[in-house]
């Protein structure tokens, strides 16, 4: 029988190294990532509940090009996550829902533009996707906790992490879908890279570009459950807290509220996607 490769211990070594050589960098993504997710606790704290609730109504009224109905639908399961003494933790969970969705598509669509530009870099980035979107999503949180401890920042790494790929995958989808007829009018108008990539290709891309940024955004609602494991605050602490003392109101009412929270995002993202067709 051949001798077990000690790849946990390889493991472990890396880990240990970049701790020692990089921890300064790890220290300032924590910094970072702690401010920006706190930001957006403020903000969405800063008001009273109803004046925030009425001004959701009207941001999905503008977005859904005047669907009234929608909008009051959003009042409503507003007002009722309001009612059941869930609204705080609502907007911590929609706070790192924005924050990790924000950092996912920031370095998920260029990675996603140049993946279709170059299709060696395509051939490495699949291979990566494909790991990604296999690897089981507790073990996203082995490495987040190893470097950032208990907290938001891991669990905002860890979902990071988890919804990304739909971005970059259909970012390089929408892009190598634009007709070739599309792409030699605009060279034969002497367009350069940067002109017919902004004029021509993320235009015609834009609503397959846009699903992958609505996946993305229910891929991050979906880990705010498991990333309370290790600290991260909000509707999925309370769930996991439901779990725990197998109380089954508190998990219910906790889940109905990230469910209502991600119908929201849900339509709002999908008017987005059709008014960009």
């Amino acid at each position: 029988m051949l001798p077990k490769l000690p790849l946990g211990e390889a493991v472990e070594w890396l880990v240990d190294m970049i701790e020692l050589y990089l921890g300064w960098l790890l220290d300032g993504i924590s910094a970072i990532l702690g401010f920006l997710v706190d930001g957006f606790q403020d903000l969405l704290l800063v008001a009273p509940p109803l004046v925030t609730i009425l001004v959701f109504g009207v941001i999905v009224f503008l977005v859904t090009r005047r669907d009234w109905k929608l909008a009051v639908l959003t009042i409503a399961g507003l007002l009722l996550i309001w009612n059941l003494e869930l609204w705080k933790l609502s907007m911590e969970t929609l706070a790192l829902v924005v924050t990790a969705t924000i950092i996912a598509l920031l370095i998920g669509l260029p990675v996603g533009i140049l993946a279709s530009m170059n299709d060696h870099l395509d051939s490495i980035v699949k291979p990566v996707l494909d790991f990604m979107q296999t690897m089981p999503s507790f073990v996203y949180l082995i490495p987040a906790v190893i470097f950032f401890g208990l907290g938001n920042v891991p669990g905002i790494v860890a979902t990071v992490i988890f919804a990304m790929p739909p971005a970059i995958r259909l970012t390089n989808l929408g892009i190598r879908q634009i007709p070739k007829e599309l792409n030699e009018v605009a060279d034969s108008f002497g367009a350069t890279t940067m002109q017919k990539l902004v004029k021509v290709q993320l235009p015609v891309a834009m609503p397959t570009i846009m699903a992958g940024v609505n996946q993305c955004i229910m891929l991050a609602l979906s880990m705010t459950v498991i990333a309370a494991m290790i600290g991260a605050l909000g509707l999925g602490y309370q769930v996991l807290v439901g779990i725990q003392r197998v109380d089954i109101g508190t998990g219910f009412e906790a889940g109905l509220a990230i469910v209502i929270i991600a119908i929201i995002l849900d339509r709002i993202t999908q008017n987005l996607t059709r008014s960009s067709a």
